[in-house]
């Protein structure tokens, strides 16, 4: 009986996922000689592992993702007919790569390196309207993203400063023009954006109109006399009628 504690972590894994008794199926295809009659086999515990976790028929290469799997518990050195291409299952022993960590963070924190990224990506333009219309777009990309980093509004000049910082000066725009036209506005669609939270006095205004609609409720009602106002008499004897003088 194999203990599974001396497996790798991931052969472990699979074993918890399909159950202990699959494994010993999976294993006794190496006792089997005939590769046609060793992937036949191969084939219908697939299947069973299919059924083990119906889960999976949502996910995309299914075949692929089960013979990998059933490779891996087999141990990868016996040979199988799959109709998938099986991985190598001992790369998962090797360590991953070390993932670089960046060397400098962005120029301005306020926009990320998203905004050099699209800034490089300008640079790259050789067309002077595309280029135009790209500077356009940055900087109110830009303008938004001071916003809400800083939670103030920035200046038109502002945002064409840095921008001229972050481009090394050769991205440029008129500063009238930007402001004559407000270039480095949202654009309008006639509704507000789902994300925009609205401010206290937005909200205080709101509230205020809430009361002054509950409150000229009230008084139609106490104008109208409606019944739902009468007071109700308290609940108990009723009061004993007066006997004559004798």
């Amino acid at each position: 009986m194999t203990d599974i504690h001396t497996l790798p972590i991931h052969v472990q894994l699979l074993v918890r996922e399909y159950g202990y008794s699959t494994y010993q199926l999976i294993l006794a295809l190496r006792d089997i000689e005939d590769v046609a009659e060793r992937t036949r086999r191969a084939t219908a515990i697939v299947q069973l592992m299919l059924r083990l976790q119906p889960a999976l028929r949502d996910q995309t290469d299914i075949q692929g993702r089960l013979w990998n799997h059933l490779n891996a518990l087999l141990g990868g050195d016996v040979e199988l007919d799959a109709p998938v291409p099986l991985r190598d299952p001992n790369a998962r022993l090797q360590p991953p790569a070390r993932v670089p960590y960046p060397a400098r963070g962005p120029k301005l924190r306020a926009y990320g390196a998203g905004v050099e990224a699209l800034i490089a990506k300008a640079l790259t333009l050789e067309d002077e309207a595309e280029r135009e219309q790209a500077t356009i777009v940055i900087g109110r990309t830009m303008k938004f993203l001071y916003r809400q980093h800083n939670k103030e509004n920035a200046k038109d000049v502002t945002i064409l400063r840095h921008l001229g910082e972050l481009s090394g000066g050769q991205l440029k725009l008129d500063p009238a023009l930007v402001n004559s036209q407000d270039l480095f506005e949202m654009p309008n669609t006639g509704r507000t954006p789902a994300f925009i939270v609205p401010q206290p006095a937005q909200r205080e205004g709101r509230n205020r109109e809430g009361r002054e609609n509950r409150d000229g409720g009230r008084d139609r009602d106490r104008q109208g006399g409606g019944g739902g106002n009468k007071k109700k008499r308290k609940k108990g004897r009723s009061p004993e009628a007066q006997q004559p003088p004798q």
